[in-house]
């Protein structure tokens, strides 16, 4: 009965909202969606406050409304108002995708901005027109990747850093021992570099029809003022936010009944779209339900316990637990963004995925960075997707410790200490590593490397000597992983939701409500109303 309940609950939620949705919508004309974008993008929709003005939208909202938008057959097209580009290049180019879909599906996109910088401009020439205000500007200076090295800060301090690793690319340490890049620092961050550089390069020369080489050229002769931008062949026109919907107007697909004169344009906000029509879940079946797809955000450092930062291996790992129990769920997409972490709750974390995919499929799909701990945990997966900028790998071991035996000295402190045990001081910080102590911490950390070349080995279906030549703690590109095999495909989170259908046995027309996880309490009222919750449909 409470089941019953609860889906007459979502029936008449559909019901207030197609009642929105008519007094609402425009009817009997389409109208431009406007998609706001600006940072930060967030995974997962934040709680807001009653009378908000505005609803912050998370990346899969943009994705959805960019997805419904496009095989919508009200919408003549998309205005993109740029406010800065979501922080990180995996969702840049996932919203890119989902702008070339529109494009492909025959609707117009166009891109608007003030100031524009290198991901701003990579998303918006995906865009059919792109459009800058006279006074705007075009900041296309390249990349840089920076270090910072505190060694000598340490020094001047009294203070030291005794580190172990594992792998010669595991270079997580070296801002605390050195005062430059190692070579293997040097050489990883090239290729990292060159792959990202590439595929910007490219995509901006296939957007604006360029090509690449006079790309490259104009980012060395860059930043542009608007006119110098349109100039350049960066950007096509200059406008005022009060000019663009003339224009929008003869952008405006026109069926050939209604070309006696120009369609006039209607816009609708790409939020109250989304909550009325791209995420409406449709009408729920009385007697049974649908099934349903978990879309499970894990984000930060990898840590043991519980919290309300990072990922802790107890709260995301008894999430997962339910879901294997939850008969209605018929697949996990798990979106991974991870540095790594403790090696302890990283395995505990892979043993969970393991657990579940013997009942059903999970598939990972990976952010700006699964490294280190985030790659070992994905490794568990039946799929692994990244973004061709994903930062990959790390297959090495890296811990120290800091000890300010230096410092107290100089300060006149002193310590005294009463042990029991050859290594009872292992951890202090009064003082660095013994000889025995640095190679029974090394003997460890082995240990541990030789589980995660295990645990990755199992999962990818590679073998070890294999691996071996991928690991040592390097780091990759997506793109490069991809072709190394440590990930099936490139993709981000509407991909990794197609993949999961598909392995779940689930059709491409039937209808798949998709949850997501961890849950975030509602507010009551007409936001539960228009849907903006934890529930959407895909099919």
């Amino acid at each position: 009965m409470l089941g019953l309940a609860r889906r007459l609950g979502h029936n008449a939620a559909r019901a207030a909202r197609q009642l929105a949705a008519r007094m609402v919508l425009p009817r009997g004309a389409g109208f431009w969606v406007v998609v706001r974008l600006a940072p930060p993008l967030e995974e997962q929709r934040l709680p807001t406050l009653p009378f908000q003005r505005e609803t912050p939208q998370s990346l899969l909202d943009v994705l959805e409304i960019l997805e419904a938008a496009a095989g919508d057959p009200q919408i003549d097209g998309v205005l993109l108002r740029l406010g800065g580009a979501p922080r990180g290049w995996s969702k840049v180019m996932a919203v890119r995708r989902a702008v070339e879909r529109v494009g492909a599906a025959g609707k117009p996109v166009v891109a608007w901005g003030e100031r524009l910088g290198l991901e701003d401009l990579f998303l918006a020439s995906a865009a059919r027109r792109l459009w800058l205000p006279p006074s705007g500007s075009v900041f296309l200076v390249g990349l840089r990747a920076e270090a910072v090295f505190v060694r000598g800060l340490l020094g001047h301090l009294g203070v030291d850093a005794d580190v172990v690793r594992v792998g010669g690319y595991k270079t997580a340490g070296e801002m605390l021992l050195r005062d430059a890049m190692s070579p293997e620092a040097r050489e990883q961050s090239e290729a990292l570099l060159d792959d990202l550089f590439g595929e910007l390069v490219e995509g901006i020369a296939r957007g604006r029809g360029l090509e690449p080489a006079a790309v490259r050229e104009r980012v060395d002769r860059g930043p542009y003022a608007a006119r110098a931008a349109v100039e350049s062949g960066l950007a096509d026109a200059c406008l005022y936010p009060d000019e663009l919907e003339p224009e929008l107007e003869k952008l405006t697909p026109v069926p050939p009944a209604e070309r006696a004169g120009p369609r006039r344009v209607r816009l609708v906000e790409g939020a109250l779209y989304g909550a009325l029509r791209a995420r409406d879940p449709g009408w729920r079946p009385l007697w049974g339900d649908l099934p349903r797809v978990a879309y499970v955000v894990a984000i930060g450092a990898i840590h043991r316990g519980r919290g309300f930062y990072g990922i802790g291996s107890d709260g995301l790992r008894g999430l997962l637990e339910g879901l294997a129990r939850d008969a209605g769920v018929r697949g996990v997409v798990l979106r991974l963004d991870s540095p790594g972490g403790d090696s302890l709750a990283s395995d505990l974390l892979w043993r969970a995925i393991r657990v579940l995919r013997r009942d059903k499929p999970v598939v990972v799909s990976m952010g700006d960075v699964a490294a280190s701990g985030g790659y070992y945990v994905a490794a568990a997966a039946d799929a692994v997707l990244a973004e061709a900028a994903t930062v990959t790998g790390s297959i090495g071991v890296v811990g120290g410790k800091l000890h300010a035996e230096r410092l107290f000295e100089r300060l006149g402190v002193a310590t005294d200490a009463v042990e029991r045990g050859a290594r009872a001081g292992l951890v202090s910080q009064t003082r660095g590593f013994t000889p025995e102590e640095r190679a029974a911490l090394r003997r460890e950390m082995e240990a541990i490397y030789d589980t995660f070349l295990e645990r990755v080995a199992q999962g990818r279906g590679v073998e070890r000597r294999a691996l071996e030549g991928m690991a040592g703690g390097r780091v990759w590109s997506g793109a490069r992983a991809r072709e190394l095999g440590l990930v099936d495909a490139l993709g981000g989170p509407l991909e990794a939701l197609r993949e999961v259908r598909r392995r779940a046995g689930l059709a491409d027309d039937e209808r798949v409500l998709v949850e997501l996880h961890p849950r975030r309490a509602r507010l009551a009222g007409l936001r539960g109303l228009l849907g903006m919750g934890g529930e959407r449909l895909r099919g």
